[in-house]
């Protein structure tokens, strides 16, 4: 499976490492399948007069199904928020998997959160209003034995 990275730079050895903590689905390192969304991540960097990089890999999906303990979130739901919440603010339940796919809890996800967190609304409310967003995806890569095994380096494209 062809994945993407936005990026500042070129990204050919990509490392856990270089993550920042409390992210959405850990520290780890994030792609997505869908190009245009990892195009549009580098303009955040582009805004801030730096350069924009669509960093491609093939992602051994078959094996990483076969050998890696997975979490797959398929919609905003009870548990994707529980979990986001718990990784933002700096759990390490991310650490029981390999690799974690589900949506990205961006600017305007990420509002309804908000006020759900500051008890302006319940969580009935944030779900309901979260079923209204087009879920995007990321898929975090939690550890680099994962990265250095399934996740192969193709090519980079400035954009």
């Amino acid at each position: 499976m062809i994945v993407y990275h936005g990026s500042y730079c070129i990204v050919d050895n990509p490392h856990v490492s270089f993550s920042r903590d409390a992210l959405d689905f850990g520290k780890g390192f994030y792609v997505t399948e869908f190009k245009s969304q990892a195009i549009n991540w580098t303009n955040k960097f582009k805004k801030r007069g730096k350069d924009g990089y669509l960093n491609i890999y093939n992602l051994e999906i078959d094996k990483v199904n076969n050998s890696c303990k997975i979490k797959k979130f398929l919609s905003y739901n009870t548990e994707w928020l529980d979990f986001i919440l718990k990784c933002r603010a700096g759990n390490n339940i991310y650490l029981e998997y390999d690799i974690i796919i589900g949506g990205i809890a961006d600017d305007r996800v990420y509002n309804t959160i908000e006020l759900y967190q500051a008890n302006l609304i319940r969580k009935d409310e944030a779900l309901k209003r979260l079923k209204f967003y087009k879920p995007n995806q990321q898929i975090c890569i939690v550890n680099q034995k994962t990265i250095n095994k399934y996740l192969k380096y193709e090519k980079s494209k400035e954009v």
